[in-house]
């Protein structure tokens, strides 16, 4: 957007303008500059920076805080809690597909299928930390998606109007036309033109969204996130992905679940495997360390065993992850990673020392107990 450019002006509408007043004069620019519709050079740019502007005064919290510092995210800087959405089956599922589907209707189809006029599934991936996956959360995000028409209910029907069974197709969305050659008679058959391949004709179509009975729009929804949930896992929303033409079923909102690696635990399915630092001469003698487990304000103590050696593993039973759905938990493994005291005083170096020279006198004296009954019984 050009530097000072208002987004109320962009949208021609009044600072105090409620969300609907916003969204019809949002579809009403956009309608205008799409380029699909509008073919001059700047019509994409401003199409972009009309939805720009949308982006922001449809959002609560953006609008806010572009209202009160004149940035949307903001005097800091952090953004609102929008998550770009994507499709997570691939291919990609953007504000462009959207326009895309809400311009062409949605209801494209070959010459030999019906009309595409249920919703489909959407999808965005959601990133959360390990304390989350593994607590449990909800989280409310924005994302845009086609929703049922707030002026027409999602019926595509104006006040006054009617629905009605296309003519042309008797309600089949398609049409058959016979042409005859020199092989004699072929049929073929095509989207009937007068209903776009619904089935339906409406008289008086709702203005707002076109007799769609749907329009682009931003949506926010809460996610349960359930404790123990792992990346990859998905969770599916009904009826909150796009929205069928004319009220048919609406899609799902597919979201998928990316969880952040950690820097203390690392997660091997419903386990959690860690280092623990161990003092040499305490795992000479043994002891019990505590840690902070997975869980806030959590504290896990791990026994430490006397003659421990680097890289055993201590596994303490319970203290890993949630398992999805469960009340039982997975084990924490601790790997021992024996550290060597730098900090010993004279005294104590001395104790040591004459340990070590202890050992070693009895090592010496078992190994010449054994020389000498070796001689021995070579001389028998």
């Amino acid at each position: 957007m050009a530097e000072g450019q208002d987004y109320y002006e962009l949208l021609g509408v009044a600072r105090d303008a409620d969300a609907k007043t916003i969204k019809r004069a949002f579809l009403k620019k956009a309608r205008s500059l799409h380029p699909d519709v509008n073919k001059d050079e700047d019509a994409e740019e401003r199409f972009k920076e009309v939805n720009e502007a949308y982006s922001v005064l449809s959002d609560e919290r953006r609008r806010a805080n572009y209202d009160r510092y004149g940035n949307p995210d903001g005097p800091g800087g952090f953004g609102s809690d929008y998550v770009d959405m994507s499709d997570i089956f691939g291919g990609g599922f953007g504000i462009n597909d959207i326009f895309d589907s809400f311009f062409g209707g949605g209801m494209g189809g070959g010459a030999t299928r019906a009309a595409r006029t249920r919703g489909r599934d959407m999808g965005m991936t959601l990133q959360l930390t390990l304390e989350e996956a593994a607590a449990g959360c909800k989280k409310t995000v924005s994302y845009e998606r086609l929703a049922p028409c707030d002026d027409c209910g999602g019926s595509g029907v104006a006040e006054g109007g009617h629905e009605t069974t296309c003519s042309r197709c008797g309600g089949t969305g398609r049409v058959v036309e016979v042409q005859r050659t020199i092989f004699g008679q072929r049929q073929t058959q095509s989207v009937c033109p007068d209903c776009g391949g619904t089935g339906k004709v409406v008289d008086r179509p709702c203005e707002t969204c076109a007799g769609q009975g749907r329009t682009p729009s931003r949506e926010t929804v809460e996610i349960e996130v359930p404790a123990g949930v792992r990346s990859g896992q998905t969770i599916s929303i009904k009826d909150k992905g796009e929205a069928g033409v004319r009220g048919d079923v609406s899609g799902s909102l597919v979201v998928r679940i990316d969880v952040a690696p950690h820097g203390f635990f690392e997660r091997e399915g419903d386990d959690l495997v860690c280092k623990l630092e161990v003092d040499a001469l305490q795992a000479m003698v043994g002891t019990t360390l505590e840690i902070d487990g997975i869980l806030e304000g959590e504290k896990v103590k791990v026994s430490v065993p006397a003659g421990c050696q680097y890289a055993d593993q201590l596994r303490v039973e319970g203290k890993g992850m949630p398992r999805r759905g469960m009340r039982s938990r997975g084990s924490l493994v601790a790997l021992v990673q024996v550290n060597t005291p730098r900090d010993l005083t004279g005294d104590q170096l001395e104790t040591i020392e004459s340990l070590v020279r202890e050992r070693e006198g009895r090592r010496e004296g078992a190994a010449s107990g054994k020389a000498g009954r070796h001689r021995r019984g070579k001389g028998k």
